[in-house]
């Protein structure tokens, strides 16, 4: 609880106008795509790393949390306040503050959009790889929190990969700069690291450098379309198995494909059981020597048709029918949940299969999409939470595909975080020493636990 004279302390930082606790407003920054529900005392809206280290200070000294966010778009119940506190908003802080390609790096402030940087960064040529689908709205600073990847991770990898620098908040409200702008960095602890990925629960992220990679010359994508799930899966593991590293291998089932095509009306066929969208990028020549070989074995493991976009505008549309999915899906139900196992690619068919089974087994409604060149899979399930015994079946099926992927060398996440979501599950990928040691970090870094409390770590 927020008591008044906090409260004029914190208006004296931010003004009365970037202090909000009216009802709307605390509703709309205090939940995400994940079931559970809560409900912050506060939301500030900070400008700068100034403001937020005030604030960050502020609450510490009262024992408030502090739970960061961007758009909200986290999938595990990463920006949740369960234990209310302060919201902080990074809405206002979305300056893009240099993009640098001859050095080959962008600085930004954490509540710029994926989306807006991808633009800017398009008109010198250059991109910035980490994709999710929530790309046109999510914030590079939330993209940081969950560590977040997208279908161009098969071949570019996460966003941790693309991480140079960071400026973050402590719990103290100290400010500390880790990384830098160079491509090539091994001074002391890789601290990015320890930060990416963190959830916001070991301090506030207020600026971002990123790498960015020039485009690609040549792109190619096709669409694969099979009678058999099975068949979906194998030509996954023959094509990532034989060295070929595609820039994109995303799966759909049935399901998700009636779904998107009653909703959006793209020509997806119905009949399949599964399909594969697939982009191939990089130098023209090697593109095209490529997607010949991925044809042919798309082909050989029982593609029955097999549609190559004849433009970008085709592309386009391909790629609209993606990330549309989990849209459409959410609207069929009041609740959505998008799990996020990983197995080795050798694992994917096994998986899939399982996935199907077990989802079946339980009678849960939902279609199966994987980031599936990466072995990235991504059940999701439309429930009402309200319902009691649906949502017993729903989290008997969630626990069993953790349970299968952990038994295939598998993990829980892939680039959704842990959150609440998955908080219970770590045992079956973490050993006791392994949890106990990121207590540790924890405990160090946040003594007084402010810093999104309640997640993964306690």
């Amino acid at each position: 609880m927020i008591s008044e004279i906090l409260k004029k302390q914190l208006i004296g930082i931010v003004g009365a106008d970037r202090y909000k606790d009216d009802i709307e407003t605390i509703i709309a920054h205090s939940y995400d795509a994940y079931v559970v529900e809560a409900k912050a005392d506060a939301v500030l809206f900070p400008l700068s790393t100034d403001e937020v280290s005030q604030i960050v200070s502020l609450a510490g000294a009262n024992d408030i949390a502090i739970t960061p966010r961007g758009e909200g778009t986290n999938l595990s119940g990463g920006t949740i306040p369960l234990k209310g506190g302060i919201v902080l908003s990074f809405s206002k802080m979305n300056k893009i503050v240099e993009i640098n390609t001859p050095d080959r790096y962008a600085i930004v402030q954490p509540g710029v959009v994926n989306g807006d940087l991808q633009k800017a960064l398009a008109m010198d040529g250059f991109f910035y790889p980490p994709d999710p689908s929530s790309f046109p709205f999510s914030t590079i600073g939330g993209n940081v929190g969950e560590n977040a990847g997208g279908p161009r991770c098969l071949k570019y990898g996460v966003t941790a990969d693309y991480l140079l620098g960071l400026e973050v908040v402590l719990p103290s409200g100290k400010v500390i700069r880790v990384g830098s702008r160079n491509v090539k960095d091994v001074t002391g602890y890789r601290l990015t690291s320890l930060f990416c990925g963190s959830e916001g629960t070991l301090g506030v992220i207020t600026e971002i450098t990123v790498r960015v990679v020039a485009r690609p010359e040549s792109v190619r994508t096709i669409l694969a379309v099979y009678n058999n799930l099975d068949d979906t899966a194998r030509t996954v593991s023959d094509v990532i198995g034989s060295g070929i590293v595609p820039a994109a291998m995303e799966l759909m089932d049935k399901v998700v494909i009636n779904h998107v095509e009653d909703d959006a009306h793209l020509g997806l066929p119905r009949q399949a059981e599964g399909i594969l969208l697939i982009d191939v990028d990089g130098e023209k020549s090697a593109v095209e020597r490529q997607m010949d070989r991925i044809i042919e074995k798309a082909r050989a493991n029982g593609a029955i048709e097999v549609k190559e976009a004849k433009n970008d505008e085709e592309r386009e549309e391909l790629w609209l029918a993606r990330r549309s999915a989990h849209g459409v899906l959410s609207r069929l139900a009041p609740n959505c949940m998008t799990e996020d196992a990983t197995v080795p690619v050798s694992k994917v068919p096994t998986m899939i299969k399982g996935i199907r089974a077990i989802l079946d087994k339980h009678s849960v409604k939902a279609g199966v999409l994987a980031h599936a060149g990466d072995g990235n899979m991504h059940p999701v399930i439309t429930a009402d939470a309200r319902d009691r015994e649906e949502m017993e079946r729903v989290e008997a099926a969630t626990a069993e595909i953790f349970e299968l992927a952990a038994s295939l060398g598998g993990t829980l996440s892939g680039e959704h975080g842990i959150g609440l979501a998955k908080a219970q599950y770590l045992p079956l990928v973490m050993d006791e020493n392994t949890i106990e040691f990121m207590t540790t970090i924890k405990k160090a870094i946040d003594p007084k636990n402010i810093m999104n409390p309640g997640k993964f770590i306690f």
